[in-house]
């Protein structure tokens, strides 16, 4: 008896690495955070920033658990504060909460469609941008503009796309973790 590859549906399952599943896909968020800062205006609005990384920070612990995939977001966090000149730790903090909450939430959304997934992903987006107020308020002593909150949320909320593309393209990867 040997080993023989992983099989699923009469098929060979491709297993693949982290540098496809978390280092490409950070380098994507860096990068259009990046391009989005920017101070372009398009007919006198400004591009939207949302929080790119709640893509990643939703779709990757219902991918695969791993160890890298926090550091990686602690990272791409104190990126965001430096980036956009907030407090140091908020976004790492924020992103690690979601991570947190989907990861312990797991058991219940692998395998759910697509409407329920963007339920929770709706609700770990609010969870994040409401804990991010809140700090912002206690630390500055002075609650930010709820438009301004809101400008971000919503382009956010629409970021959904990235990570039902993430979670589509690599959940039945490696079956090892289901």
């Amino acid at each position: 008896a040997g080993s023989a590859a992983p099989v699923r549906r009469g098929g060979a399952v491709r297993v693949v690495g982290p540098t496809q599943w978390i280092i490409y896909p950070a380098l994507a968020v860096l990068a259009a955070t990046l391009l989005l800062g920017t101070p372009i205006e398009v007919f006198g609005l400004k591009l939207p920033e949302p929080v790119l990384p709640m893509v990643l920070a939703f779709a990757w612990p219902l991918i695969r658990p791993s160890m890298a995939a926090p550091a990686t977001l602690l990272v791409i966090g104190l990126f965001l504060d430096l980036f956009w000149g907030g407090p140091v730790g908020l976004w790492p903090l924020c992103l690690l909460v979601v991570y947190g909450g989907v990861l312990a939430a797991r058991n219940l959304l692998v395998g759910q469609e697509l409407r329920v997934l963007f339920g929770w992903y709706a609700l770990a987006t609010f969870g994040a941008f409401l804990l991010a107020y809140l700090i912002v308020t206690l630390r500055a002593g002075n609650a930010p503009s709820i438009l301004a909150l809101l400008g971000q949320m919503l382009p956010t909320l629409l970021a959904f796309i990235g990570a039902a593309w993430l979670i589509d393209r690599f959940d039945d990867t490696d079956v090892r973790f289901r």
